[in-house]
């Protein structure tokens, strides 16, 4: 990730900035903007996929070594609410820290309203 927050790769094209990332905990923050719509004209499932584990895997990054490299093995997204354009919020942290998989739950928050919840485990690649 680069200083200004912004994480390499696919994230980070999309319009990702990681707020924080501290001890098994990450925000990040997102821009919903006409491109991210689907035909519906609300936030696209897959963006909002992408968000949370984005955030999941930034929080485990922050509590694991240099040397685990986190990869998703199983991701299980709950759409509450549609997304619209606008600011959001995602807000993960880890459940359980284990030597090989660690579950991550994440939070997707807009105008102060849960939109989405996610649940994900992560094998730690060594």
């Amino acid at each position: 990730m680069a200083d200004d927050g912004v994480p390499d790769g696919f994230a980070g094209r999309l319009g990702v900035h990681v707020e924080a990332a501290d001890d098994g905990s990450a925000r990040i923050a997102f821009e919903v903007t006409d491109e991210h719509l689907n035909p519906a004209g609300t936030l696209h499932g897959g963006v909002l996929a992408t968000l949370v584990d984005t955030a999941m895997g930034t929080a485990v990054r922050s509590a694991t070594g240099d040397d685990d490299v986190p990869a998703t093995s199983q991701l299980t997204v709950t759409y509450l609410r549609p997304g619209k354009p606008g600011p959001l919020a995602v807000t993960a942290r880890v459940r359980t820290k284990g030597e090989h998989l660690t579950v991550c739950e994440a939070e997707v928050e807009q105008d102060g309203t849960a939109i989405g919840h996610a649940l994900a485990t992560f094998a730690l690649l060594h």
